[in-house]
């Protein structure tokens, strides 16, 4: 699951967030991305929009779970994203360029006209560019936090994010 920004481990989402009453991360989010799962845990949705990284859920948090101090999560969510080549209409000779438009990091790279394709180096997985997309060719891979075996691949790709 693609959890919101300045988390640090799953385990602290598993422990805290059931019994939090007040889901305050939810309220905060003015991008409208932060859903609560069913098992009380907090999740991103990029179906309508992505993360500005603002840092208004970590403010609000009261259990700590979200926290500015992790400074590991606060500039990059745990994921990473891929352009489908199949899917994508700019691979198959359309112009456009719905995927770069909204990516504030420059992270979405032409090669000639034709052929975007994500910088890793760049992409912070805010998430803008997969409510854009026409025909739905971005996905992502969640990473599993850091304070786990940072970097490794957590199963297989998630997608969008389920709306719950």
């Amino acid at each position: 699951m693609l959890r919101p920004p300045y988390g640090s481990t799953e385990s602290l989402f598993q422990s805290e967030c059931p019994s939090c009453e007040s889901k305050a991360c939810v309220a905060s989010c003015d991008e409208k991305i932060i859903f609560i799962t069913k098992d009380g845990t907090p999740i991103l949705d990029f179906s309508k929009n992505g993360c500005t990284l603002c840092d208004a859920c970590a403010e609000v948090c009261e259990a700590g779970v979200l926290s500015l101090a992790n400074t590991e999560s606060a500039t990059r969510l745990n994921a990473v994203f891929k352009i489908s080549l199949d899917a994508c209409v700019a691979h198959h000779g359309v112009i456009c360029h719905s995927c770069k438009e909204p990516c504030i990091d420059d992270a979405i790279l032409f090669n000639g006209m034709f052929n975007p394709v994500i910088d890793d180096e760049k992409c912070t997985a805010c998430g803008f560019c997969i409510s854009r997309c026409p025909t739905q060719a971005i996905d992502f891979r969640v990473m599993e936090l850091q304070g786990q075996t940072h970097g490794q691949p957590q199963g297989q790709p998630q997608g969008i994010a389920p709306t719950v």
